[in-house]
């Protein structure tokens, strides 16, 4: 089973700003773990840019880029989206066909809206996902804080087996990267 790392919406002006998401520091230091890990084994690593017409995240504009801290490579993939569905309207289908990659490792943020749009669209399509536990993050919200959104999703992604392929919430720690 071929595998691709896909890194969500971790952009400069989602995560550098105050108040910060909960956890940004030590997401960053995990996704840039995963994805040496990855380039270090032949797994290739996309990274999600969502874009806005104007605005915060503008396309090109400093916010619009990659978050302070995180890591990219000129090898790696880049897709530019404008929607929570990273397959919608994207590049991203394509992508994964032609690198032949069968099973998704997904993290990033917003958690309830981002990451779980295409976890869910992914499965829909036929890929196995290994939803990165603690490698993707939120705000506080009204209602819950973001390391309950985090725990919600972690439990509830991996029950759904209506699509098909498996949904799992793996440790970063419990990854395995090989092609």
């Amino acid at each position: 089973m071929k595998s691709a790392v896909l890194v969500i919406d971790v952009q400069r002006g989602l995560l550098d700003q105050s108040p910060r998401p909960y956890d940004a520091d030590e997401m960053v230091q995990k996704i840039n773990h995963i994805t040496s890990q990855a380039r270090t084994a032949d797994t290739p690593v996309i990274f999600i840019l969502h874009e806005q017409a104007t605005g915060l995240l503008e396309y090109g504009s400093d916010s619009w880029q990659p978050a302070s801290g995180l890591t990219v490579h000129d090898t790696d993939f880049k897709v530019r989206k404008t929607t929570p569905d990273s397959f919608l309207r994207t590049d991203l289908g394509e992508i994964l066909t032609t690198i032949g990659a069968t099973n998704l490792i997904i993290s990033g943020f917003a958690t309830e809206f981002c990451v779980d749009t295409t976890t869910r669209k992914a499965a829909a399509l036929g890929y196995t996902v290994q939803l990165v536990s603690d490698a993707h993050t939120t705000h506080d919200k009204e209602h819950l804080s973001a390391i309950q959104i985090r725990a919600h999703h972690n439990a509830t992604l991996p029950n759904i087996t209506s699509f098909g392929p498996k949904i799992t919430a793996v440790p970063s720690s419990d990854l395995n990267l090989g092609g």
